[in-house]
């Protein structure tokens, strides 16, 4: 194959929001091969992956000869696809944003092992399959030992092997320039930004009350709460809308990309409180565009952060948290250097300097065909 020829590629995805829709739409955008996405809306996640595939044969089934490749997001069950299409499907790739055998349960929930199962059935259906860290790589084939061993008999421990062959990890690009860009001066009585989903894996309780302690040790401080929320607005952020009152600056997710990263210029610093992040998307847009990051010192974070800043901007737990935090927001008008250091490094998570890693993964998918 010539690499050079435009390839037709069908990107699956059954959960088009958040990061899903962000790496679907900029994959499609900045690739040099056409890339047609098929998709159905953030929610109901559960049902997404028992009835994705089925939606998605019946949508294209028919057509599925005229494409080169699918990629397919890791919401829906390949197998269940691949089944259907049979000898008419052409090669898959499988971007894993996360993964059922580590992804916390909400309060009050058990674990339903079918869906465990069926990311591994997907994993095992697809040609090729991409994390969007190491650690979320890690994780998943620890997780997956352990899973596999819950089965009373039978254990089929050849799967982690088998998977683990066809398995690489590329970070997602993000949709900015990835050229020099200055961070602005920050003045005034310091933002702090929240660009996160308005989800429980987010942590929204212990990141409010980082805030609540700040505000009852009388340190002045103001907050955007811009993340994207799905169905439903969750307590912390109606307690949080009482108890902070005139120091919310934002309450609401701000569509327009440039509104927001206007937002995100005017703040002083991003926290994340997660208990569930494998890349951390929103955290690389607000240090790129000159937020100073808290972080904790355990998911993906120490991974995308540059090590020189571990020690400043990774914290070891709540007490740390709070402790950095009114050290920071004290001091939260300087740091330009610093600002411009972290901006410099997230450009390289840009769309521009990722591009090229993904064509070639998707050619060499192709490559693959019978």
């Amino acid at each position: 194959m010539n690499a050079g020829n435009q390839l037709r590629f069908l990107f699956l995805e059954p959960f088009f929001g958040g990061s899903h829709e962000d790496f679907a739409l900029g994959l499609a955008k900045n690739s040099r091969h056409k890339i047609e996405i098929l998709s159905l809306p953030a929610r109901f996640w559960k049902w997404r992956m028992r009835g994705a595939a089925l939606h998605f044969f019946r949508k294209v089934g028919k057509d599925l000869a005229s494409f080169d490749g699918i990629i397919a997001g890791n919401l829906m069950s390949l197998a269940d696809f691949k089944a259907l299409a049979g000898s008419a499907c052409p090669p898959v790739l499988v971007y894993f944003h996360e993964n059922q055998l580590t992804y916390p349960l909400a309060p009050g929930e058990a674990m339903d092992y079918q869906f465990g199962f069926t990311d591994i059935t997907t994993a095992l259906c697809a040609d090729r399959i991409l994390f969007n860290s190491l650690t979320h790589k890690n994780s998943f084939f620890e997780a997956l030992v352990s899973f596999i061993n819950r089965m009373p008999e039978y254990r089929p421990k050849w799967a982690a092997q088998e998977i683990e062959k066809k398995s690489g990890v590329l970070y997602p690009g993000c949709r900015f320039e990835s050229g020099e860009l200055l961070p602005a001066k920050r003045h005034g009585v310091p933002l702090v930004i929240w660009n996160h989903r308005w989800e429980f894996d987010k942590n929204p309780d212990e990141f409010f009350a980082a805030l609540y302690a700040a505000q009852d040790k009388g340190i002045d401080f103001r907050v955007a709460l811009l993340g994207e929320n799905f169905q439903f607005v969750p307590k912390p952020f109606l307690a949080a809308k009482e108890k902070l009152k005139e120091k919310i600056a934002r309450y609401g997710f701000v569509d327009d990309r440039q509104q927001y990263f206007e937002w995100l210029e005017k703040g002083h610093m991003v926290i994340s409180t997660a208990t569930q992040e494998n890349f951390g998307i929103s955290v690389v847009e607000a240090m790129r565009h000159g937020c100073l990051p808290l972080l904790p010192e355990r998911l993906s974070y120490p991974e995308i952060l540059p090590m020189q800043f571990a020690s400043q901007f990774l914290y070891k737990d709540f007490e740390d948290l709070v402790e950095k935090l009114c050290k920071l927001l004290a001091s939260s008008n300087g740091h330009e250097e610093t600002r411009k250091a972290l901006s410099l490094a997230m450009a390289a998570h840009s769309w521009e300097n990722r591009i090229e890693q993904y064509d070639a993964v998707l050619e060499e998918l192709v490559s693959q065909k019978p």
